[in-house]
């Protein structure tokens, strides 16, 4: 099951709608391209059916996606314990920098705040991040080895 926030659902609800509504666009397109003849050699044709088919197969996952995620209620999550939606100060061990972290449900395309690094639920940093609290040290399996962020406090 897919657990995301309430402003990740309204993403995609958001992403859902302009394809929707570019649906009328991509037909214009591919009766411009008919209109112009043999269709063998019409690349704007093959391209505009192309782009409506990626469009459509997109339309579906995301409507699914919407059908089947659960909608986390952020107002009702624990106190110092970090949950999907949750913002976090950590400080790697052995380093002295703190680095500010959101747990996603999903990945997004990079249009938060640039100093919050987001990482879903699912990745290790996530699932290391979910349910733990002020004060923990938590282990990352990360690629290059091991490691440890202490986290400092949940925003």
């Amino acid at each position: 099951m897919d657990v995301i926030t309430a402003d990740e659902k309204a993403k995609i609800q958001g992403k859902l709608d302009a394809l929707i509504a570019s649906r009328p666009v991509i037909t214009n397109r591919i009766a411009e391209a008919r209109a112009l003849g043999d269709l063998k050699e019409n690349a704007e044709y093959h391209a505009a059916r192309e782009q409506q088919g990626m469009d459509e197969a997109e339309i579906r996952r995301l409507e699914e996606r919407l059908s089947t995620a659960q909608v986390v209620d952020t107002t009702k999550t624990a106190d110092g314990v970090v949950f999907i939606g949750s913002t976090v100060k950590l400080r790697e061990q052995g380093d002295d920098e703190i680095e500010t972290y959101r747990l996603v449900g999903e990945s997004t395309d990079g249009e938060g705040d640039e100093d919050v690094i987001e990482v879903t639920a699912t990745s290790p940093m996530g699932e290391a991040l979910m349910k733990a609290r002020v004060g923990e040290i938590v282990r990352v399996n990360a690629p290059r080895g091991v490691k440890r962020f202490e986290i400092l406090e949940i925003i």
